[in-house]
């Protein structure tokens, strides 16, 4: 289970970068916000298939 770890560390990072970029405002450019928002969605996307992974 150390895959899930690092993936689990890897989505909060995404998550809180997400947060950071979202409080900053109009002070950083969009590209930001969809890039922590795309790191954070294909975190969720590994987790979920480790999980079907890991049923068969």
């Amino acid at each position: 289970m150390e895959t899930r770890r690092v993936v689990l560390v890897g989505a909060a990072l995404w998550a809180l970068g997400l947060v950071v970029v979202l409080l900053l405002g109009d002070r950083v450019d969009r590209v930001w916000t969809w890039t922590c928002l795309c790191g954070l969605v294909l975190a969720v996307l590994g987790i979920a298939l480790m999980r079907w992974q890991h049923q068969r």
